[in-house]
């Protein structure tokens, strides 16, 4: 098997849409969003280019990260620059066979690479904790209303990255999206059928649970 990771170019962008609407479709929500949001994302401001990368199997693309600027808002409203990830997805077909985990580790090496010093992400946290992600409350980050969510983590990519930093995650809002423009968007696909179903619901809860874990001190 031979596998590729490389920075995703104009003549990806279809097959990248049709694998994150594969891959998201109903598992959040009945239908998805986020192949319209990547559609959105490659002409937004906030896009890093040189972290967007696309894994080839065999010569096809069958996976994505695609990564944007963000930022904590400290107290004193000083904001402090932060890199985020997502969507990161790969095809249905080659889900639990370690290709997600390739294309997670090789972007967070490139980060390191470049620079960069702290990556947030909203995700569950056993998907991340492996890669050394933390909850937000462990570092005194909390989301815009000051709630320490489960779902919110962060990554140091270098000791005491984090120093003297406490305030709130702020993420793009190239991730803000109707739900008459992906409709729009969804009409040059092949029909899907929406549905709902049980990954739904716990999504919803996971997105509302509150970080209940005593952290030593950061």
């Amino acid at each position: 098997m031979n596998i590729l990771i490389r920075n995703e170019e104009q003549k990806d962008y279809r097959r990248v849409e049709e694998i994150a609407r594969d891959a998201f479709w109903n598992l959040y929500f009945p239908g998805a969003h986020e192949h319209y949001v990547i559609h959105k994302m490659r002409e937004h401001k906030d896009i890093i280019k040189e972290l967007t990368f696309v894994i080839e199997i065999d010569g096809k693309i069958e996976g994505a990260i695609f990564y944007t600027h963000s930022k904590i808002i400290g107290k004193n409203k000083k904001e402090y620059k932060t890199i985020s990830f997502g969507p990161v997805f790969i095809s249905p077909e080659y889900h639990r066979k370690g290709f997600g985990r390739k294309l997670i580790t090789y972007s967070i090496d490139e980060a390191k690479k470049l620079g960069y010093s702290i990556i947030t992400t909203l995700g569950y946290p056993y998907h991340y904790k492996p890669y050394g992600f933390l909850g937000g409350k462990k570092y005194g980050i909390s989301m815009p209303d000051m709630n320490y969510y489960t779902g919110l983590l962060v990554l140091p990519l270098y000791e005491d990255a984090l120093d003297g930093i406490l305030g709130y995650a702020e993420f793009s809002d190239c991730f803000e999206v109707s739900p008459e423009e992906v409709d729009e968007f969804d009409k040059i696909f092949p029909h899907k059928e929406k549905k709902v179903q049980e990954s739904q619901e716990e999504y919803e809860k996971a997105c509302a649970q509150l970080d209940e874990l005593e952290y030593s001190e950061k």
